[in-house]
């Protein structure tokens, strides 16, 4: 899959069937997933497309641009069938609603504003932050939203109203990550001043605070249950905790940068990436380090496999590949590309991957 210059996002479709990129070139393209075939390119944004992502039923698209644009486009057809202008700067995140109505968007302008995904009509616009909007996500339940920025604050809003519910000020620098759990009750947020926060969303309580890394967090994620967290740090350092009664494991071993964490489909197991040239396996109950691989020369980025068997590493060395984890054993190695490997992910069904590089290409 080639495109004219540097991908900046792609994602499967939920049948994995497809894949949707955004690239520097302006443009946003969908690909047959097994064969590789461009099957439509969505011309229309005149900059970098930044955020890309298909409909839950698959059957469109929503784009987010530095051209300051929200665009909606059909997947079938590469028609586009909606665009909103009203951001007046660059826009960061986007995304459908859980039943695919309506759209999110955030942006530099301090804004998050919600879309008739049909009409196009801007339905909500809420300007209570005072920095870039850095993310924003629909509830799980699709009648909130939750948005973080670098004014240093978390806040929900009601999805039909546009009302903001609930704000939370307590981080003391830019919010990096933020994400409901998987009932929708709480909130987990993730900052530049090395704090992670767990927050009642419907009372804008603090539950939980932690504060034992000492670099900013680079992201935060819930495990499958929402029963525990995972954070990865710029010191290097993954912890996991359970918010509910403070207990902490933390993992130690990485040299670099921890750029990127997962749990396996269980939450039995963490995978951690980093900057230091490897991924780990960690034992979620112990702490204990499961599995360490150390193939790649460089910076790396993975995933792990929907049933958990397996990991999909990338790196800077322009190589993709696959690991048992139970073993560690390296499966395969796909050397095609020409500059480093920006990231990587595996089908819904795990049978194939997705990987997008800095040489202008996307690979199955």
């Amino acid at each position: 899959m080639a495109t004219l210059t540097r991908v900046t996002s792609a994602e499967f479709s939920y049948d994995g069937k497809q894949i949707v990129s955004g690239s520097h070139d302006k443009s946003v393209r969908v690909w047959d997933a097994s064969t590789s075939a461009q099957l439509q390119q969505c011309d229309g944004h005149t900059d970098w497309v930044r955020s890309v992502g298909f409909s839950p039923d698959g059957k469109q698209i929503v784009s987010g641009s530095w051209d300051n644009s929200v665009r909606i486009w059909d997947a079938s057809t590469g028609a586009q069938l909606q665009q909103f202008d009203g951001h007046s700067e660059w826009i960061r995140s986007v995304g459908f609603s859980p039943d695919g109505k309506q759209i999110v968007s955030g942006s530099d302008d301090q804004s998050v504003r919600v879309w008739d995904a049909f009409s196009g009509a801007q339905l909500h616009q809420l300007d209570c932050h005072t920095h870039s909007v850095a993310y924003v996500r629909f509830s799980p339940n699709g009648k909130q939203i939750v948005s973080g920025s670098w004014d240093k604050s978390v806040r929900i809003w009601d999805a039909s109203t546009g009302a903001q519910l609930q704000q939370f000020d307590d981080h003391t620098y830019s919010v990096a990550s933020v994400r409901f759990s998987s009932d929708g009750k709480q909130i987990v947020s993730g900052s530049h001043n090395k704090s992670m926060r767990v927050w009642d969303a419907s009372t804008s309580a603090q539950l939980q605070q932690v504060n034992s890394h000492i670099h900013w967090v680079r992201s935060v994620e819930l495990s499958p249950d929402g029963k525990q967290i995972v954070s990865s740090s710029h010191n290097g350092s993954v912890r996991v905790w359970n918010p509910s009664s403070s207990v902490l494991q933390q993992f130690d071993g990485h040299t670099d940068q921890a750029t990127s964490v997962g749990s396996s489909t269980d939450g039995k197991q963490i995978l951690s990436s980093s900057h230091g040239n490897s991924a780990r396996v960690w034992d979620a109950s112990n702490s204990a380090k499961v599995q360490q691989f150390d193939g790649y020369t460089q910076w790396i980025t993975s995933g792990v496999s929907p049933n958990g068997k397996q990991i999909v590493s990338g790196s800077d060395d322009n190589s993709v590949g696959v690991w048992n984890d139970s073993s560690g054993a390296q499966l395969q190695q796909f050397d095609g590309y020409t500059d480093w490997v920006t990231s990587v992910v595996f089908s819904p069904d795990g049978k194939q991957i997705v990987s997008s590089s800095y040489d202008k290409s996307v690979r199955v």
